[in-house]
């Protein structure tokens, strides 16, 4: 049954448009990788400082992961790949876009990494051996 299928002129151009199918949406992802900058305005970290630079290459980390996650679990589902590909791909290579140019400006203003922020140091000793007090209760009490 299958074999008449696909000899089948309607059975084979079925099968060919697929086929092509398949491969276009395959080719996406690997172009993506080239294709990302275009997809972002190339001037909008030009006025961006190291600090300002960080917190948005963090928040792109973010986003792009998330919409990794969100593109892998799609494509465990039937049909997942091209849903995967209509639903996420194009903000997935905006996002890569943005942080491609984020890292641009990142090297071009020689920033570095901030060291992670210390732990509050504790309250005193003495204000946390000292008890705190219940308003009222005994000592009104002890004055009668």
């Amino acid at each position: 049954m299958a074999a008449s299928f696909a000899s089948s002129p309607r059975g084979f151009g079925a099968l060919l448009a697929l086929l092509l199918g398949g491969a276009a949406l395959s080719g996406c992802a690997s172009m993506s990788e080239t294709v990302a900058p275009a997809f972002a305005d190339p001037a909008k970290y030009e006025l961006y400082d190291c600090k300002q630079l960080e917190g948005e290459r963090k928040a792109l980390a973010k986003r792009t992961a998330d919409l990794q996650a969100l593109m892998d679990k799609a494509e465990t589902g039937a049909g997942g790949a091209v849903v995967s590909e209509l639903a996420y791909r194009n903000d997935y290579v905006a996002v890569r876009g943005q942080a491609q140019l984020a890292e641009d400006a990142w090297r071009r203003n020689r920033c570095r990494e901030s060291p992670p922020e210390a732990t509050p140091p504790e309250s005193s000793p003495a204000a946390a051996a000292k008890p705190a007090s219940k308003s009222g209760s005994k000592s009104g009490r002890a004055a009668r």
